[in-house]
């Protein structure tokens, strides 16, 4: 676990050991059939996974990134080709996020398995049943770190997560926790997968007004809940940005009281996300009366 938080080297050389990644995903199978969540090495064995999924579209090997790259043939000559990693066109963006990955297999080995499907369930298995702060969050932390890129995978992690594999109630649940890093986590994961359009009503319907629940009444003192604060704000910017619909919700929701008064300091991360929130809400002009309201 220590060894795995040893910079992009050691992830590297532990990613490529024959049989170490197997063999954690095996223990923490166990682990779940044997009813025993919250066995302290299960934990370790989530945290190294957490670890080594962490930059891993960036890292990952070119023989990797020629399988899962997969550009669609049908991108137009002259929009820029991107490249596997590394920066890409808002264009070329939106039409990645329907780039579905190679079909997936069916026995993953290794590297492979750190986006499978598979260890997907896992995770969000854990969120649901362990009652381990630090499993809880290396689960939403793993994901977190898989949904953070902008290529096909994250994209198809993010669906796996929302649609395939029921995830956002488990995801939901932890927002509510007191563990401050656990819900820090959680509000991260969602704003990663509230990035991801056609993601957006799904996740507005289930978790908006949670997090709009979790907001705080006025600035947030410790730097953490400034930080969620922040990224919650971020995350409903992204629901509501292109929906009325949504952006209705989060009125109802009793939202807006509490995101002015977060956006009256001017100094800190969360004021900041809070005025860029309001100026986003209000270019919904069919909601400007209920606004005013």
């Amino acid at each position: 676990r220590n060894m795995s938080s040893a910079g992009p080297e050691g992830r590297k050389k532990m990613r490529e050991c024959d049989g170490l990644i197997d063999s954690l995903v095996y223990y923490i199978q166990g682990a779940i059939a044997d009813h025993e969540p919250n066995d302290k090495a299960t934990e370790n064995c989530v945290c190294i996974l957490h670890n080594l999924s962490y930059q891993l579209e960036m890292e990952l090997p070119d023989s990797y990134a020629q399988s899962i790259y997969m550009q669609r043939r049908n991108i137009s000559s002259n929009d820029k080709t991107p490249g596997c990693f590394g920066t890409r066109s808002r264009k070329v963006k939106e039409k990645q996020q329907d780039t579905p990955l190679p079909e997936e297999k069916s026995n993953p080995r290794g590297v492979e398995s750190l986006w499978h499907s598979t260890l997907i369930r896992i995770y969000l298995s854990l969120i649901a049943k362990s009652t381990r702060n630090y499993t809880q969050e290396a689960s939403l932390g793993a994901l977190q770190n898989l949904t953070a890129g902008t290529g096909p995978m994250p994209f198809a992690v993010a669906r796996t997560v929302v649609q395939k594999a029921n995830g956002l109630p488990s995801i939901r649940s932890m927002l509510h926790v007191s563990h401050p890093t656990v819900k820090k986590t959680a509000v991260s994961l969602l704003r990663n997968l509230s990035r991801n359009t056609s993601l957006q009503s799904d996740i507005a319907k289930e978790v908006l007004p949670d997090l709009v629940s979790i907001l705080p009444e006025s600035v947030p003192g410790s730097d953490i809940v400034c930080e969620t604060t922040a990224s919650i704000c971020y995350t409903l910017y992204n629901l509501t940005q292109s929906s009325s619909h949504n952006a209705r919700l989060l009125l109802s929701a009793h939202g807006l009281p509490k995101i002015i008064t977060i956006s009256m300091n001017d100094s800190s991360k969360a004021s900041r996300a809070a005025s860029v929130l309001l100026y986003s809400l209000w270019s919904h002009t069919d909601l400007h009366s209920a606004f005013k309201k």
